[in-house]
């Protein structure tokens, strides 16, 4: 490829080769991939003052990188993990071209170069037994739309299914009778079949019977019978997070989404004394490490395992340096 390449076919080759047909990379990273460029282009055009299709690969070097990761987070208010993601697909595209443009491969290597940001990791948000009772009770079931709700969130809280998992629950996906499971395709199209309880297992069976809309595929649809949006999830959650508030105060101070209901479910197993490497299993983690999140979020463990401990007779007293410099690095 010559050095004045046109980056438009190259970023087209890496969506339909690259990650189509040679990864066969999921819908859920194709469409974020997508969203990450369509996000870079539209800010390199009020940069390069060019239309995304006439610009060539030179001119996406490493400053206009740096120059657009540090706009999402100044201008557009995404964190430091979204940022990350970012570069993420950025860098994937750039591997890419080391194979298609090796003329570019100076200007690749310092794209390459650019670090991820570090940051704080949160502790996991997750509900109490109260809250999840308090937000299941909180739909109208004389509605459809509150039995919908609530069978919704019923199995979100029982299964820990990802946001894109629940939304692409289909109704042939359900495995009723005897061994009852939802059987799904996660990250990484890794299938996993997760079990259901009976309780879950009633709502689903009532749900079932409901009247079907749209072609009646979607376990979960909207009103007009279509796949629910990340947007309506979210307002879904929120609108009955506010009415179980008034019952349970603490969930005023939460905030309720798919992925808190998956970190309420492994914190139920892990506080069960169900093992890491089954949580992970039933969350279709990687890595084991994965589930190590859990156990930093969970106090009631921690004090647990204090009280299993031998106290430690300490003495009350000051502590006096030695030395003025030794002094000063310790207050550093």
């Amino acid at each position: 490829m010559n050095t004045s390449a046109s980056l438009a076919p190259l970023l087209e080759h890496f969506f339909t080769q690259r990650l189509m047909q040679q990864r066969q990379a999921s819908p859920h990273t194709i469409s974020s991939y997508r969203d990450t460029f369509r996000q870079f282009l539209k800010f390199a055009q009020g940069s390069l003052r060019k239309s995304p299709s006439s610009m060539n690969f030179e001119e996406i070097d490493a400053p206009l990188v740096v120059a657009f990761l540090d706009d999402l987070e100044k201008h557009h208010g995404i964190s430091i993990r979204s940022r990350n993601l970012r570069l993420t697909a950025i860098h994937s595209f750039f591997r890419y071209a080391a194979f298609e443009a090796p003329a570019q491969s100076a200007q690749i290597q310092r794209v390459l170069a650019i670090p991820s940001k570090r940051f704080t990791r949160t502790i996991v948000n997750f509900l109490t037994r109260p809250e999840v009772d308090a937000l299941l009770a909180a739909p109208d079931q004389r509605t459809w739309s509150g039995r919908r709700d609530h069978a919704f969130m019923l199995v979100a809280v029982q299964t820990g299914l990802r946001l894109s998992e629940m939304t692409g629950l289909k109704r042939e996906d359900l495995v009723l009778g005897a061994g009852a499971h939802v059987r799904v395709t996660g990250k990484g199209r890794k299938e996993r079949c997760t079990p259901i309880a009976r309780p879950t297992l009633a709502v689903l069976k009532a749900w079932l019977r409901e009247p079907q809309r749209g072609d009646g595929d979607v376990l979960f649809p909207s009103v007009r019978g279509e796949r629910l949006s990340v947007h309506g999830v979210q307002y879904m959650l929120n609108k009955h997070r506010k009415v179980a508030s008034r019952v349970c105060p603490s969930l005023q101070q939460k905030r309720v989404t798919v992925h808190c209901l998956r970190h309420t479910m492994a914190m139920d197993l892990l506080q069960a004394g169900v093992r890491r490497s089954v949580i992970a299993l039933w969350l279709g983690h990687e890595s084991v490490e994965t589930t190590q999140a859990y156990l930093e979020a969970t106090l009631a463990m921690k004090e647990q395992a204090l009280a299993k401990t031998s106290p430690l007779c300490g003495k009350p007293g000051r502590y006096r340096p030695a030395d003025q410099l030794l002094d000063f690095l310790n207050r550093l």
